[in-house]
């Protein structure tokens, strides 16, 4: 099989930006589905949804090297194998990399199990966040390492509750703040199960703004078909009237599709203001099935 052509490492700015190089899920490059390529500098991270053998690694080692002056190491996730923590295809991994984003720094874990700490492919909706998020009090609900609450309080908030059952991911997201040098007394970060907890979010409602970014699945804890319903359903009631929602579907089996049909039966005064993708570094042979932002306000 052919290694990724040159050019498309070539046409890709690299600087201190974090940028996707390469992204085969997409499926619009045949042969290429099983690859990512991400720029974290100095490191790149090359995701593998299928095996490939050393050859071919070792090839693609070679390119990224001639291509990249300021890389030190090149990362290995094999997604395909579950739980496989991540190697080194070459060079040494700094002690801390950050992923930097319009300025804005997070920390990576490049080292640990498949989850690094920062989906790449949410910029979009982060900067959305920072466009709409100022003067506001903002709910982030699946917070992970709190990367929409970052942008949010950068961007002017004047609080964040960032809700998440893994502690893990919220100490994370203590630290993106802390790099970015943000006020920690503007920010809560509450480890708790959501549909466990609306009794306590109704406490500290109304919310001008709701993100709300699940997992695509996550065991008995999130279900899309069981569980999309209760949250279209209940959200509304911790917003001021004329707030706004950023509803996240990151699975390749949900579209909007899936989810207008639940706003217009369990929230019929919500109003769709835009829909947006990942952007021109993640193209898609179907846009459905990449990533759908869809910002909604509630009359």
């Amino acid at each position: 099989m052919k290694l990724i052509p040159e050019e498309i490492i070539q046409k890709k700015y690299v600087g201190d930006e974090s940028r996707r190089l390469f992204h085969g899920r997409g499926h619009c490059f045949p042969d290429y589905e099983d690859v990512v390529i991400d720029w974290f500098k100095p490191v790149v991270l090359v995701t593998l949804y299928k095996q490939r053998d050393e050859t071919w690694l070792a090839q693609l080692v070679s390119l990224l090297r001639s291509q990249l002056e300021a890389l030190e190491a090149v990362v290995l996730q094999e997604r395909y194998l579950r739980n496989s923590p991540s190697s080194i295809l070459f060079g040494h991994l700094p002690e801390e990399v950050n992923a930097v984003e319009s300025g804005l720094k997070y920390r990576l874990r490049l080292a640990a199990a498949q989850n690094i700490g920062f989906f790449i492919d949410m910029e979009q909706g982060r900067s959305l966040v920072k466009k709409i998020a100022g003067g506001k009090k903002v709910l982030n609900l699946f917070s992970y390492s709190c990367s929409f609450s970052v942008a949010a309080i950068a961007a002017g908030a004047t609080q964040v509750v960032n809700l998440d059952m893994n502690r893990g991911a919220l100490e994370l997201g203590r630290l993106n703040h802390q790099l970015n040098k943000l006020d920690l007394r503007k920010v809560s970060f509450l480890q708790l199960e959501l549909f466990r907890s609306f009794s306590k979010l109704r406490k500290l409602a109304p919310f001008d703004l709701i993100i709300c970014d699940p997992p695509g699945e996550q065991g008995g804890s999130f279900q899309p078909h069981r569980d999309w319903p209760k949250l279209v359903r209940k959200l509304p009631a911790l917003l001021r009237p004329g707030g706004e929602m950023l509803i996240c579907l990151s699975s390749p089996y949900l579209s909007s599709d899936f989810i207008h049909p639940l706003f217009r039966e369990f929230c019929p005064q919500a109003q769709l203001l835009q829909t947006l993708d990942s952007g021109n570094d993640f193209p898609e042979l179907n846009i459905e099935k990449g990533l759908n932002l869809l910002h909604y306000q509630v009359g």
